[in-house]
């Protein structure tokens, strides 16, 4: 078994990669454990993180801060954690393939997977701003277009009027058998956001448009792009091998310093919060990474 680290990270997008830096420059020894599935993959252009005015590709970012992370001699395994447990004499032990290794700290940056629908070509839609599935982070660019808001009840509805920040033109399209409370309707009828059915096989994606076929008249609807709203799954596996506590929305508990109810389990990024955001993975990364450092035994130079 190799010695012991200071922090295992498991995780190598947006927060497991800062938090790596942040730890590597607090010259502690660490090892980032990485599936290669970061959703920021899928980012065709992001104008909405600090400091890239004319917005960054997510595959840029990603390879600007492995180059970050590599410059400190940080040792990144291209596979993912297959088992993790408390160790009584170093704090966690990992096996990732055929390989052991023990931790004093663990952080779980190991973000969600994005619910996306059976639809053909969706994937590389996502990848061409085409469907798109964070109304926080581009609503802006929807501006003038015709939006539509695919999903299945609630949540769905919730993105539509969100929507309404900056488009005039925005429709819900519930699968067949989806259903809204009241209320939800209400709220969308007041917003002016029209509501119709469909069967999801009836769902095309164009090079620049999208067309679904209403169900109640059989017509087709056209629309400039579409937001895909079927939610996502937080990656808590390796926590609820620990026992630690998730919150109401399946997403891991995390205190001030981005700890866990598991002493020394750290969390950042998406699989904490809902809000899915760079910035803030990044800025829970720093906060965990910290938090770690100022915890371990002190390393003078």
């Amino acid at each position: 078994m190799a010695a012991p680290l200071d922090t295992l990270i498991v995780g190598a997008g947006p927060a497991g990669r800062t938090a790596a830096g942040y730890l590597a420059r607090f010259r502690r020894k660490v090892l980032v454990a990485d599936t290669g599935a970061s959703r920021a993959r899928w980012i065709p252009i992001s104008r909405n993180l600090p400091g890239f005015a004319r917005g960054l590709h997510g595959e840029t970012l990603l390879e600007r801060l492995r180059e970050q992370v590599e410059a400190y001699g940080v040792e990144v395994l291209p596979r993912g954690v297959d088992a993790l447990a408390k160790d009584e004499a170093h704090g966690f032990r990992a096996r990732i393939g055929g390989d052991a290794l023990t931790a004093s700290t663990v952080i779980l940056a190991t973000g969600v997977v994005e619910t996306v629908p059976p639809i053909p070509g969706a994937v590389e839609a996502i990848t061409r701003s085409l469907m798109r599935v964070c109304p926080i982070c581009d609503g802006f660019e929807a501006q003038g277009k015709k939006v539509a808001v695919l999903g299945s009840g609630d949540h769905a509805a919730g993105e539509a009027m969100f929507l309404r920040t900056w488009a005039a033109d925005v429709s819900l399209v519930l699968t067949r058998d989806a259903a809204l409370g009241g209320d939800r309707r209400e709220a969308l009828r007041r917003l002016d956001v029209k509501v119709f059915h469909t069967a999801l096989e009836s769902v095309s994606l164009a090079d620049d448009d999208v067309t679904a076929v209403c169900t109640e008249g059989g017509h087709p609807n056209h629309f400039d792009l579409i937001y895909s709203a079927f939610g996502v799954t937080a990656q808590t596996d390796l926590a609820r091998q620990l026992g630690a506590r998730l919150d109401e929305t399946g997403r891991l508990y995390v205190g001030d310093y981005q700890e866990t109810s598991v002493d020394g389990l750290y969390a950042a990024g998406d699989v904490v919060r809902g809000l899915n955001q760079i910035s803030v993975a990044e800025g829970e990364a720093a906060i965990a990474a910290t938090a770690i450092h100022n915890r371990l035994p002190r390393n003078p130079a």
